[in-house]
């Protein structure tokens, strides 16, 4: 049985029941993040200018790695959420079994690393350090202070994958690697705001949750604000939409840093998302066919 950092033993599992295991898988590969970086790495490959065949793949091959990553951090936490008493996760509340979700990671591992390597060497091998990178972090780095590296190198890495993927594998401009390593870290401050009380309850210990929610907030906003700045003053696209969207964003990201103090976390965690949605609107029509062809 699994243990808590104490030694004591975790409340056991409920069973679940093999109607809902389809439902509690979804729920278990943390979908809205799953769905939202495969559909950026496949919106940054079609303003790249790939062919729909290595979009297609790419996408795949994200989606694989993102599902095991995802399904990978609820099976380790498994123990942690049922002490928690986390009736929101799908594991303590029995709607999917334990095993069922290791088979599930364990099956798309294996299916990201055959797509990534179709990809060729190149894009294949960065993805799978991407991929490695996240899984890093679900063994154990989201206990320490380095818990934001894991979001640096991997989601830093997404746009050079997307590049390499192209005919004669070029490289995206630094600005939009620099941006989208912000915008991961930034990602790994946003995740812990709703689950303060939680990680505190369980022992997870990362960087964010050693800093406090209100101090998360206000990290986040101030990383992306400088993605956005990074991305303003390399934009190879400098068009007013893409700039507009640049400055918006920038402009909510500011305003979140004073704010994250004394505004509540809630309005000023949303302020933020949009601040976010803004940026990546405007990283994918300033980054477009940044350094790919066909």
């Amino acid at each position: 049985m699994d243990q808590d950092p104490v030694g004591r033993p975790y409340p056991p599992f409920v069973r679940a029941d093999p109607w809902r295991a389809v439902g509690g898988l979804a729920q278990a590969c943390h979908p809205l993040p799953c769905l939202a970086v495969t559909a950026f790495c496949a919106a940054y490959a079609a303003v790249s200018g790939l062919a729909p065949a290595r979009i297609a793949l790419l996408a795949a091959a994200a989606l694989a790695g993102q599902l095991a990553v995802g399904w990978t951090n609820d099976r380790l936490d498994a123990g942690r959420d049922a002490a928690a008493a986390r009736r929101d996760k799908p594991l303590p509340a029995g709607r999917v079994s334990p095993s069922t979700v290791a088979l599930a990671a364990v099956t798309a591992l294996a299916a990201c690393i055959v797509l990534s390597l179709a990809l060729g060497p190149i894009p294949g091998g960065l993805h799978l350090v991407a991929v490695a990178a996240a899984l890093a972090y679900n063994f154990g780095l989201k206990f320490g202070p380095l818990s934001p590296l894991p979001y640096v190198v991997s989601f830093g890495l997404l746009p050079v994958v997307v590049t390499t993927a192209a005919p004669g594998h070029p490289l995206p401009p630094p600005g939009v690697v620099v941006a989208a390593a912000l915008l991961g870290a930034a990602a790994h401050f946003a995740n812990t705001v709703p689950d303060s009380a939680a990680d505190a309850a369980t022992g997870v210990r990362g960087l964010p949750q050693r800093m406090g929610p209100s101090v998360s907030l206000a990290v986040t906003a101030a990383l992306v604000c400088l993605a956005a700045a990074a991305l303003l003053a390399t934009a190879p696209n400098r068009g007013a939409l893409p700039l507009g969207l640049l400055a918006a964003g920038a402009g909510l990201s500011a305003i979140g840093v004073p704010l994250a103090a004394r505004a509540s976390r809630l309005g000023v965690f949303r302020l933020t998302l949009l601040a976010v949605a803004l940026v990546i609107a405007g990283f994918l029509t300033a980054a477009g066919r940044a350094g790919a062809a066909g």
